[in-house]
């Protein structure tokens, strides 16, 4: 069976993929495949867990390829933290937020709270619709209350865990917005350095 986790984005994908590893019987990867294109971007060894929020986006073509013997988790968070994670990233080179304000909305302004909003109830009505007609092979984890519906989702997949160590992994946190503003400018500025001016390549898993 493959599982895949399907979220917004900036809802503990990193953490939940961390607790996950210590699943018996799974591979796990987080955005394994975000690189590829083609039938590459859906190739996964049997009896691995995805945590990768650009699925979100290719529903239909994910739905075509891995639509048996597959389960599905929506991975939610405080819509409201959500949108205000996006928005203390919206500095930083090469985001989602940014390619949904300027590509998908068509604005040339500044990103706005508004728009990261707009990001995380479009994404999540989406998976939603996806998930509509899968009640039997998917659950709702929230990161509110990550860890009674990590353990509900180990026990619909019928999996066993290391549960002191899970809950070690769901306990710390990876991967947070810097509330700093000056920090996120560094960050985005290094990594506008790596990939613009110096070329260095984004690396295939």
């Amino acid at each position: 069976m493959n599982v895949f986790i399907l979220s917004s984005g900036r809802t503990g994908t990193v953490t939940f993929a961390a607790a996950c590893k210590h699943i018996k019987g799974y591979s796990v990867g987080h955005e394994q495949n975000v690189c590829l294109t083609g039938e590459d971007r859906f190739s996964y060894p049997d009896n691995h867990i995805e945590v990768d929020n650009r699925l979100s986006w290719l529903l239909g073509r994910l739905d075509s390829r891995h639509n048996s013997s597959t389960f599905y988790v929506h991975l939610t968070r405080d819509p409201k933290n959500v949108y205000e994670s996006f928005y203390r990233r919206r500095n930083r080179f090469r985001t989602i937020v940014n390619a949904y304000h300027e590509g998908i909305l068509m604005r040339s302004d500044a990103v706005s709270q508004d728009s990261c909003k707009d990001l995380v109830h479009t994404i999540d009505a989406n998976i939603k619709l996806f998930l509509k007609d899968k009640e039997e092979c998917s659950v709702t984890v929230s990161l509110e209350n990550i860890e009674s519906d990590f353990f509900e989702f180990i026990r619909c997949i019928g999996a066993e865990i290391d549960e002191e160590k899970a809950l070690k992994a769901l306990h710390t946190a990876h991967n947070s917005s810097p509330g700093n503003r000056l920090v996120a400018l560094v960050r985005s500025y290094g990594s506008y350095v790596r990939h613009r001016i110096l070329r260095f390549p984004t690396p295939f898993k």
